[in-house]
């Protein structure tokens, strides 16, 4: 195994519950991304998930890689605010995500499961459900789950149970949940995990054209193989900032 040495990385309104917050967010999808890490780490307990890192993250596609437990998910959490920083202090477009609502209107997070974060049984109720906290009326949800719908061609999801979508249309269906309510940046964890050839290309095209800025955590190194800009982490730290080929050849070295 190649010795390990550390990258110390570099540094490139509280929002309402109703419309006029996700219409802001949705304003802000041209513009990219703008993430703030200024010294943040994070410990749980006497175990340090992520050592201290000061990195500035912009651009349209970022991947994330690493080995398991190498801190990439915990990097990801302090994002929108799912995990706090122990120390430091982490910001996305201006905004604190130690204030977690604040955090959440800019940044949708889809799970390596992403059926555990689909709630309703119905497709439809749970595009809706999101839309329904923020406060519209009835019929703008009703406009904006056809909208979202439509966008991703996932009109024959809408009235599915999700117990009984395939992977590839659970993915789909937990995108449109998240996007409906209109944040600028996505986080997709594992998106291609256990997904069959012909899944997997519908999600990697999906992703490819996204308008909303996107960070991929991933071992699917085809997926981010033409990403100008990919994260690796190990043991914590962030051991390469490099464009995907570079990263990855780093990558497959700490492995080896």
């Amino acid at each position: 195994m190649v010795p390990f040495a550390p990258f110390t990385g570099r540094r490139c309104r509280q929002p309402d519950e109703g419309p006029a917050s996700a219409m802001s967010s949705e304003k802000m999808r041209g513009m990219g991304l703008d993430i703030q890490f200024e010294g943040a780490g994070v410990n749980f307990g006497a175990r340090v998930a992520l050592q201290p890192l000061t990195l500035g993250i912009n651009g349209k596609r970022i991947g994330v890689i690493g080995l398991n437990g190498s801190g990439k998910t915990t990097f990801a959490r302090l994002i929108n605010g799912l995990t706090k920083p122990s120390i430091g202090r982490v910001s996305v477009n201006g905004r604190d995500t130690s204030d977690e609502k604040a955090a959440m209107a800019d940044v949708g997070f889809i799970f390596q499961s992403p059926q555990n974060q689909i709630i309703l049984p119905i497709v439809r109720d749970d595009i809706a459900f999101g839309l329904k906290r923020r406060g519209f009326t009835k019929a703008e949800i009703e406009a904006k789950v056809e909208a979202v719908l439509a966008r991703f061609g996932a009109e024959a999801l809408a009235d599915r149970r999700a117990h009984e979508l395939s992977g590839g249309e659970l993915q789909v269906a937990a995108l449109c949940s998240v996007l409906a309510t209109g944040p600028g940046i996505l986080i997709l964890d594992e998106p291609t995990n256990q997904l069959d050839l012909k899944n997997r290309a519908l999600v990697e095209g999906i992703i490819a054209g996204l308008d909303e800025s996107a960070i991929v955590i991933t071992h699917d190194l085809e997926l981010i193989a033409g990403f100008e800009r990919v994260l690796l982490f190990h043991e914590g730290r962030l051991a390469a900032d490099a464009p995907a080929a570079e990263a990855i050849a780093r990558y497959r070295e700490i492995a080896a």
